[in-house]
């Protein structure tokens, strides 16, 4: 059996894996598993930060790049069993949390927002209209950051408010809350497209 063919049943075997198998492998230091685990999240990660970070590519690439290193760095605080999404984007918040601390609005922000009680309303946006997709991209974009986090959080990566509490290192209801008070402002801010 010839060295490809060897490296191929692995990296096919490793692409079989699931995450928590995967994070296994790179917990051992396994390179190989380490590269389909970058393969499986960097584009997420790359994502995720162009959201937080106001659409800066290259910011988003070096933070997506800062966060994988640090998962490989360690990998071995990760726990067996646990949910590796969660895993990596808390590292990926914490990265973010670390620039938001530099702007001292951000923590006077989120006071405000913990402090403000929720309204009931729920929020639907219906957004298979291009119009409509480029009017939310717009107010997306001017979504103070903590809030385009929660977004991008639930409605991008398609976590969970449990998932969402524990990388933010906040209670569910506080997600929850957060949550309702960005789909609120975006509504009020997309108001004049609900005919669409």
């Amino acid at each position: 059996m010839s060295v490809l063919s060897l490296f191929s049943r692995r990296a096919t075997a490793l692409h079989a894996m699931d995450d928590k198998r995967l994070m296994l492998e790179v917990k051992q230091g396994d390179r190989r598993a380490f590269d389909e685990l970058y393969r499986r999240y960097s584009r997420r990660l790359q994502g995720f930060f162009f959201r937080q970070l106001g659409g800066d590519e290259e910011r988003a690439a070096d933070a997506m790049q800062d966060t994988l290193l640090r998962v490989f760095e360690h990998r071995e605080r990760y726990a067996e069993g646990s949910d590796v999404s969660t895993w990596v984007f808390s590292i990926a918040y914490n990265l973010c949390k670390n620039i938001f601390r530099r702007n001292d609005n951000e923590a006077k922000f989120l006071q405000t927002l913990d402090a403000q009680p929720a309204e009931e309303s729920a929020v639907e946006i219906q957004m298979d209209n291009a119009l409509l997709m480029e009017a939310l991209q717009q107010v997306l974009d001017a979504l103070p950051p903590p809030l385009r986090l929660i977004f991008s959080l639930r409605h991008e990566e398609e976590l969970t408010t449990a998932q969402m509490a524990a990388i933010l290192q906040i209670p569910e209801g506080t997600v929850k809350s957060r949550l309702h008070k960005t789909m609120n402002l975006i509504r009020q801010q997309l108001k004049h497209y609900e005919h669409i």
